[in-house]
């Protein structure tokens, strides 16, 4: 085993200035000002920092890492100031640089950071062109980095910042790797000190989103000044410049400066070359894409130097310094210019060649034929790309034979892109208690224009009448062009508060000057939630903000919020605005949309993950309440996720079919799902959630106390090992890859670890590509590439059959690791009959790869029950591959680096202990987890379904009424055995759907099942400690009936109803009598009527029943499953099913319709 590092604490990246710390690209550059200070130091420089921006992916992080090392910034006098947006943060990094200028500086000078994602660069463009003209003082430089959204992941469009910072005269840097952002960021501020020059420095996910081990010592930074020039005084900035005269020095003096540094500092470099026959330059990721194709190639470098094929990586994409490349390309055959995205590279080596006797064939983004080669849209793939390199090298007669290597890359593009693993997809969706859930519903017969945000994934849900997305703070405007055009009169507009303080308020005052009829709905959550919770710059409270457009002209304000009653009295709304409670949003907007000119509401809500986050570290308080879900009250209608489009209500298989239930780890307590119009809610106050296997496990460790678990090998590798990690986005898989690639440094490896999340970090797929080698000096690209997964470690079964993780297996080598519950999919608040049975999964799993290597599990069932909380899963199977020995890192290192993260220790400890356990006694883990026994167990047997539901009815209401049941089952029965190919499958259904039609929930069940013991074990199974109980009810006779939605409010009743309900179950004998006063309701005739069509129905088939309609027979039967819900909801459900039954008899009558009764709800039924 490799020596662990016990000293080495997360506090190492920003402490110490020798050696090798683990750094992700975003903590690089963190890293990258203290180095710079610390350089100046040690060269008597008295220097100050000064970083400025606006956070958006892949860029995200990065205001978050500055804010965490707060401490490091501050010792080393580096002010970090967020913008209020990117334009005005850009201009006050042009006033950084003129600290010298004034009078009685502090400093001999200050550099700069600035930060923004590819939109901010584009609105920027002025404030940058100002700065960069302007240039830097002596002691000062700026470096820009630009974050580049390639794929459109995360963003509005596709973006490439390169063609921007050429406009603006910006040098650009192209980093590829995480030593990278340290070595071309120090370069790159040098660089801009001694040419003046603002400098530009590209990140994109595959660079800034990866971690890797990285080497910080101080003497690597020592840059390598060019021979003094005149005048280079000149290029630093001075007040009074005339602007014509700056145009002049930047493209005549500063940017000669900047490629002559460039030249001096090797930025540009020959990585291998040997024989000249091709030649590939390349930069930035498509570097990694190149490596990674080579290696799929299996050309190392080795064999690449002795066949003839180089490889240049350019550090500088603009302007490119000629005299070092030109050296490189003289004497090969043909040149490959490999850039993702449009070409920088490529069209200034084809200038510098032009007019050369000798020059070799140029080729990139197009062949020598003048035909498509290398795509400028999109981002590259190295499977792609190892295509074109090997084709390059046949068209080349180079003596190597990769036919059977181009063979297999086809094969494996094939058929992964003709092989999906499931039908279900991960998209990215609201957060459980996202206020978003609510604020973007809007009245019928309007529709809404989206925005940039969270929020913007509106536009994802066609329900949401949600369209069109611009830029950012121009939300609304687009209507004031389209609205002198149309009859449509209004429309509604969402607009986050971020946005609001970035520049949306402008878009608000162009809507009020154009007289515009349109209702702004200001999302006010308190976060720029997207990129993760940061807190708005220059942001007010949400009377101050009512008082902002109130004085722009909005015609009418209003404030809604989850909690009306929150504001202190001594807050000062504006003239007129009153507040209400979100549950009136329906009504408020169909009221202002009727209002001429601009209305505003501005909704207030926190965001549900960011106050998950404060609740955890005590800066919000934490409601001492859960929301549980009476399994034998639900009906499964999907009314719940309908209502809040909640992703933590998920489905619960009972043997009474699928249910609901709470995800007690994803509730974020918003409490929005008890507006689902059925009586299965109660709300729990006190208690705790059970772990069930905490004081197993503390027992356990005492009676194994001398039979420990076997120690797991550590696997040995000789090559790069690559582990891919597969999960939802929110549920800890960046988190782990983390902890991982921490292990590995801890011990001395090379390791590497590569984020892939984008917007998916709501709820959607995210991955984490894992390397890890015996040396640092072993790893190249950050990706895994093309069938080279060693370990598939499949935290979600859905993420893992994408086209993606599939990618990657090799059928001979892959191990997979996979979770196998289904977590629900946003698309599953919308379809309660989604189906999420894992086996099509696993059967897809099975196939692509050796079975010997394939390894399922329950790990959410397993880690859930055992630590009461589902993120526990992830390192439950990190536990489990370990024991399996699939891991080259030792327990030891692992187990210290979950204690450097200093998160959930205890838990993550107990779960990896559980892995362990499961990977070499399943029984035994899952007879710990699930000791209870509750209503989920599923009979299956005709013989155990009817028992069941017999001995219900008999509980529902007597014998006599079982009885009923069972004479209609038996007559099936009968016939069902003319038929024993069937598999009595007519019987099977009767036995279902019958009970459930009879099984109908009125007052007298409702109160039964809130009291039954079954419930009480349901609970109880779950919490520890006192707790009580709320019932949330619609009753009727309080009245309050909504004529619009035809629904009656829901209110919730304190615990003390229990007894009530206990009083009233005993009346269960007045159903069916005229003394029942609840069934002379139209709903409870329906419901009655319901039992005696069926029974008609299912007579008639029998008499009727062949073997060519016995199918038919059985789906008619199985209509009542459709049937679901309560009151309205229950009464829609039965118009769709008469619609299906029509269909279907027409089927059982082979086209002829007989007139079997169905019931009317208009139809005037004598009953009880």
């Amino acid at each position: 085993m490799s020596e662990i590092d016990y000293k080495y604490s997360l506090d190492d990246k920003y402490l110490i200035e020798e050696g090798r710390v683990f750094l992700s690209g975003t903590q690089a550059l963190v890293k990258l000002p203290l180095l710079q200070r610390k350089i100046d130091q040690n060269n008597s420089i008295n220097t100050a920092g000064f970083i400025s921006g606006y956070p958006g992916s892949p860029l995200g992080g990065y205001d978050h890492a500055l804010h965490q090392a707060a401490s490091f910034l501050n010792d080393n006098h580096i002010v970090f100031q967020p913008g209020l947006n990117e334009d005005l943060a850009a201009t006050a990094l042009h006033g950084s640089q003129q600290t010298t200028l004034v009078e009685k500086p502090k400093y001999d000078g200050v550099f700069g950071i600035w930060f923004g994602k590819g939109p901010g660069v584009d609105r920027s463009g002025d404030a940058l062109k100002h700065g960069n003209y302007a240039g830097t003082s002596k002691f000062g430089g700026v470096l820009a980095l630009a974050g580049d959204d390639h794929g459109a992941k995360s963003s509005t469009t596709a973006h490439q910042s390169d063609h921007a910072f050429i406009h603006f005269g910006m040098p650009i840097l192209n980093p590829s790797t995480v030593q990278d952002y340290i070595d071309f960021g120090l370069k790159g501020i040098a660089m801009s000190r001694y040419s003046g020059c603002w400098v530009g420095m590209k990140c994109v996910t595959d660079t800034v989103e990866s971690a890797a081990s990285v080497d910080i010592s101080l003497e690597r930074f020592k840059p390598n000044l060019p021979p003094a020039s005149d005048n280079l005084e000149e290029v630093h900035l001075q007040w009074g410049f005339i602007p014509a005269a700056s145009e002049t020095r930047l493209f005549q003096r500063k940017l000669p400066a900047a490629k002559e540094f460039a030249k001096h500092n090797s930025i540009d470099r020959v990585i291998f070359q040997g024989k000249k026959k091709l030649a590939i330059i390349t930069s930035g990721k498509a570097y990694l894409d190149v490596r990674q194709a080579l290696d799929e190639l299996g050309l190392t470098e080795k064999k690449c130097k002795e066949i003839g094929i180089s490889l240049y990586k350019v550090g500088m994409v603009w302007p490119l310094e000629p005299d070092n490349i030109l050296d490189f390309v003289d004497g090969h055959s043909e040149v490959l210019v490999i850039e993702e995205k449009r070409p920088i590279i490529e069209d200034q080596l084809i200038k510098y060649l032009f007019n050369k006797a000798n020059r070799p064939i140029i080729i990139g983004k197009n062949d020598e034929n003048g035909d498509d080669l290398i795509p400028s849209d999109g981002e590259l793939s190295p499977s792609f790309l190892s295509l074109v390199i090997a084709k390059r090298i046949q068209n080349l007669s180079i003596e190597i034979d990769l036919t059977s290597r181009i063979k297999d890359i086809e094969e494996l593009i094939s058929n992964i892109q003709n092989s999906p693993g499931s039908d279900l997809f991960r998209l990215p969706s609201f957060c459980a208690g996202c206020p978003h859930n609510t604020s973007t519903n809007i009245p019928e017969d309007s529709f809404a224009f989206g925005g940039i945000g969270c929020h913007g994934m509106a536009t994802f849900m066609p329900e949401r009448k949600t369209y069109n997305l611009g830029q950012m703070g121009g939300e609304g405007v687009m209507w004031t062009g389209i609205a002198p055009f149309t009859e449509t009169n209004h429309i509604f507009q969402n607009i986050g508060d971020g946005t609001y303080y970035h520049s949306g308020i402008l878009a608000i005052r162009s809507a009020i000057a154009s007289k515009a009829n349109i209702t702004f709905k200001i999302l006010v959550n308190d976060a720029i939630a997207m990129t993760g919770g940061q807190e708005i710059s220059g942001k007010v409270q949400v009377d101050s903000l009512s008082w902002q457009v109130h004085a722009e002209g909005a015609a009418k304000v209003v404030v809604m919020s989850d909690y009306p009653e929150k504001y202190p009295k001594e807050a000062s709304f504006a003239p007129g605005v009153k507040i209400y409670h979100r549950d009136e949003l329906d009504r408020i907007q169909r009221e202002l949309r009727e209002i001429k000119g601009v209305t505003v509401i501005i909704y207030d809500q926190f965001c549900a993950t960011e106050l998950r986050r404060r609740r955890k570290r005590g800066l919000a308080e934490e409601p001492d309440k859960k929301i549980f879900i009476n399994p034998l009250v639900c009906e499964g209608c999907g009314d719940c996720g309908n209502q809040s489009n909640c992703i933590a209500i998920e489905p619960l298989e009972t043997s009474f079919g699928r249910k609901r239930q709470i995800n007690q780890s994803a509730c974020n307590k918003d409490f929005s799902c008890k507006k689902g119009y059925c009586p299965s809610f109660v709300t729990v106050t006190g208690g705790t959630l059970k772990k069930k296997g905490k004081s197993d496990y503390a027992q356990n460790l005492e009676i194994h106390k001398n039979q420990s678990l076997p120690k797991p090998a550590t696997l040995k590798i000789e090559k790069p090992y690559n582990i891919l990690i597969t999960g939802i986005g929110g549920s800890g898989v960046i988190t782990l890859g983390a902890i991982l690639g921490t292990a590995a440094h801890l011990e001395g490896k090379g390791s590497s670890t590569l984020d892939v999340a984008g917007l998916a970090q709501r709820n959607g797929p995210v991955t984490s590509h894992l390397r890890i080698s015996n040396s640092p000096s072993e790893l190249h690209a950050t990706r895994i590439a093309s069938g080279t997964a060693d370990l598939i470690l499949g935290c979600d079964i859905v993420v893992t059959t994408g086209i993606e993780p599939l990618s990657k297996i090799n059928s001979q080598t892959t191990n997979i690791v996979v979770n196998s519950h289904v977590a629900p999919t946003s698309a599953f608040a919308t379809n309660p009959n989604l189906d999420l049975s894992s086996a099509r999964m696993i059967k897809a799993l099975k196939k692509s790869t050796n079975k010997n290597l394939f390894n399922a599990i329950n790990a959410t069932g397993l880690a859930t029950a055992l630590m009461g909380n589902s993120i526990a899963v992830n390192f439950f199977l990190v536990g489990y591959a370990i024991q399996k020995g699939l891991f080259p890192l030792s327990l030891e290192a692992i187990e210290r680096a979950i204690e450097l993260n200093g998160v959930s220790i205890e838990m993550n400890k107990e779960s990896l202990y559980w892995g362990r356990y499961a990977a070499t006694d399943q029984k035994f883990v899952e007879s710990v987890a699930y000791d209870d026994k509750t209503i989920i167990a599923q009979p299956d047997s005709l013989e155990s379904i009817f028992n069941e539901r017999f001995a219900f009815l008999e509980d529902y209401q007597n014998k006599k009424y079982a009885n009923k049941y069972k004479s209609l089952i038996d007559k099936v029965k009968m016939i069902d055995q003319e038929h024993p190919a069937k598999n009595s499958a007519l019987s099977l259904a009767v036995a279902k759907y019958y009970f459930k039609l009879m099984a109908y929930k009125d007052e007298f069940e409702v109160a039964r099942l809130h009291t039954s013991k079954y419930f009480k074990e349901y609970l109880n199974e779950r919490l520890e400690g006192d707790y009580k109980i709320e019932y949330s009810l619609a009753p009727p006779i309080f009245g309050g009936k909504d004529e619009r939605t035809g629904r009656y409010p829901k209110i919730n009743l304190p615990s003390f109803f229990y007894y009530f309900f206990f009083l009233l179950k005993q009346f269960k004998f007045l159903r069916g009598t005229f003394l029942n006063i609840f069934g002379f309701s139209a709903h409870r005739k329906l419901e009655r009527q319901l039992i005696e069509d069926y029974e008609s129905t299912i007579l008639y088939l029998i008499k009727n029943l062949k073997d060519n309609n016995y199918q038919s027979a059985v789906e008619i039967a199985s209509i009542p499953e459709l049937i679901r819900g309560y009151d309205i909801v229950k009464e829609e459900s039965v118009e769709k099913a008469k619609k299906l039954q029509i269909q279907h008899m027409n089927d059982f009558n082979n086209g002829k319709i007989e007139a079997v009764k169905t019931y009317e709800p208009n139809e005037a039924i004598g009953g009880k």
